[in-house]
C-alpha cells in the first residue's frame, strides 16, 4: 500500500465519522424542539434516499474529473449541510443535504481505490474501508452522544475566543462548530489524495442519457457472471445489517430488558465483529478464492436465527461479536470482487453508482418490510426467525448460482481480467 492509499483512508475515516456523529446531534436537535417520535427514523431515511435517487448522475460525475477533487466538493457540501442547522433549517432538510454529499462522496471513494491499486491488493484495500468505516460509525455515535451531554458542552460552551464573539450559545451549536472541524479536516486530506492519471473522457451530461446510460451499466453488472454474484450478495447484506441494528435494539429491549444506552451497545458489539471479521478476510482471503466465502453468509442467517433461543447478556455478546464477525468476513471479499467487475466492464464511478443503487433500494426496502411486520404486532422472535431464514435463503440461492454459471464455463479465471 502506498501513501496515497493511507491518505484517502484518512479522509474517509474522519468523513464518515463526521456522519455518524452529526446524525445523533440532530437526533438530540430534535427532541429539544419536541418533534414527534416518528420524525426521528425520517433522518436516516432522508439521508439514504439520495443514493437511490442521485444514483444514475454521480458516477459520470465521479468520473469526470480526479476522484481526489469530487471528494473534496462533496465534503464542503456536507459542510453546507452543518451549516443549514445554524441558519435554524430544519434538521431533516439539513441532514439530507449532508446525505446529498454522502452520495456523491461513495462513487469516488471507492473508484479511486480500482484506479490507484492492482487486482490482487482490492480485497485488502476493503478490508481497510470497511475496518475504517465500522470504527467511525463506534466513535461516530459516542463523540455525538458526547457533544451533545452536558460535560462535553458545557467545557466547549466555556472556551471564549478573546475579543471575539463567537455567537455559540447552545451545546447543538458547540457540537456542529466540532463536527464541522472534522470535516473539514476530510477536506484537507482530499486536497493530499493524488491524481492517478484514469481519464475516462467525457462525460453525458444530459439526464436523459445518463438514466439510460445508468440502466446499461445496471444491466451489464447483473448480467455478468461473476457481477450478479458479488452484487447480489453485497446488496443482500447491507440491507440486512442496517435492519438487523434495529432488531437487536429491539430484541436487546424486550428480551434482555436492557435500558436503551446499553441496547445500544449490543449494536457497537456486531459492529466491532463486523471489523474483526474484515480484517481477517483481507489478510487470509485473496480475490480469486473471494466466491469461496459465499456459504459463511449461510451461516449468518442460521446464527441470527439462534437469538430467539438467548436470554443472558452474557450470551448475547459473543453471539453478536460472531454475526459480526460473519458478516464483515463475507462481505470484504464480495465488496472487491464486485469492484473489480465494475472496473473491467465499465467505469469505476458507474460501477460504484449502481452498487450503490441496489445497496440502498435494499436498505429501504428491508427497513420498510420491517416496520411493517411491527406495526402488524407480529412477535419478535417471528420477526427474528423470518429474517434468518431469509438471509440463509438467499445466500443459499446465490451460491446455487454461481454453481449453475460455473457449469456454463469457468467464470472464476475472468478474475484478474484486464479492462474491457
Amino acid at each position: 500500500m502506498n501513501r496515497g492509499f493511507y491518505t484517502i483512508m484518512a479522509a474517509q475515516f474522519f468523513s464518515s465519522l463526521a456522519d455518524n456523529a452529526l446524525l445523533f446531534v440532530a437526533i438530540d436537535l430534535l427532541v429539544n424542539m419536541k418533534s414527534p417520535g416518528w420524525i426521528t427514523p425520517l433522518l436516516k431515511l432522508s439521508f439514504t434516499l439520495f443514493y437511490v435517487l442521485l444514483a444514475a448522475f454521480v458516477g459520470a460525475f465521479a468520473d469526470s474529473m480526479p476522484k481526489g477533487k469530487v471528494m473534496f466538493i462533496s465534503n464542503l457540501i456536507k459542510v453546507g449541510g452543518c451549516l443549514l442547522i445554524f441558519a435554524h433549517v430544519h434538521p431533516l432538510l439539513a441532514y439530507a443535504i449532508v446525505g446529498f454529499g454522502a452520495a456523491v462522496y461513495s462513487p469516488a471513494k471507492y473508484g479511486i481505490l480500482t484506479e490507484l491499486l492492482p487486482a490482487e491488493k482490492l480485497v485488502a484495500a476493503n478490508g481497510w474501508v470497511e475496518g475504517l468505516t465500522v470504527l467511525s460509525i463506534i466513535f461516530g455515535t459516542v463523540m455525538g452522544g458526547a457533544l451533545v451531554g452536558g460535560r462535553v458542552s458545557g467545557f466547549l460552551l466555556g472556551f471564549d475566543m478573546p475579543l471575539i464573539d463567537t455567537g455559540i450559545e447552545t451545546p447543538t451549536q458547540a457540537a456542529l462548530c466540532v463536527v464541522v472541524g472534522i470535516y473539514m479536516l476530510a477536506a484537507l486530506f482530499n486536497t493530499r489524495i493524488p491524481d492517478t492519471g484514469c481519464v475516462y473522457g467525457h462525460q453525458e451530461r444530459n439526464p436523459i442519457k445518463l438514466i439510460s446510460d445508468f440502466a446499461n451499466c445496471f444491466g451489464l453488472l447483473w448480467k455478468d457472471k461473476l457481477g450478479q454474484i458479488s452484487l447480489g450478495v453485497t446488496t443482500l447484506f447491507w440491507g440486512a445489517a442496517q435492519t438487523l441494528q434495529f432488531i437487536v435494539l429491539e430484541w436487546a429491549n424486550r428480551t434482555l430488558h436492557l435500558t436503551y444506552e446499553q441496547s445500544t451497545s449490543l449494536v457497537g458489539v456486531v459492529a466491532i465483529g463486523v471489523a474483526a471479521g474484515a480484517v481477517i478476510s483481507a489478510r487470509f482471503i485473496s480475490l480469486r478464492k473471494s466466491l469461496t466465502v459465499i456459504p459463511v453468509g449461510i451461516a449468518m442467517g442460521v446464527i441470527v436465527m439462534c437469538m430467539t433461543m438467548v436470554n443472558s447478556v452474557a450470551i448475547a455478546y459473543p453471539l453478536l461479536i460472531l454475526v459480526g464477525l460473519l458478516g464483515g468476513f463475507f462481505l470484504v471479499p464480495m465488496n472487491a470482487l464486485l469492484q473489480h467487475r465494475g472496473h473491467v466492464l465499465m467505469s469505476a464511478g458507474h460501477s460504484i453508482a449502481v452498487q450503490n443503487f441496489n445497496e440502498n433500494l435494499s436498505i429501504l426496502t428491508m427497513l420498510a418490510m420491517y416496520s411493517l411486520m411491527l406495526r402488524a404486532h407480529l412477535n419478535l422472535d417471528i420477526i427474528i426467525l423470518l429474517f434468518g431464514l431469509f438471509l440463509a435463503g438467499t445466500m443459499l440461492y446465490i451460491m446455487r448460482r454461481h454453481q449453475a454459471n460455473q457449469r456454463e464455463f469457468d467464470s472464476v479465471a475472468l478474475i484478474g481480467e484486464a479492462k474491457h
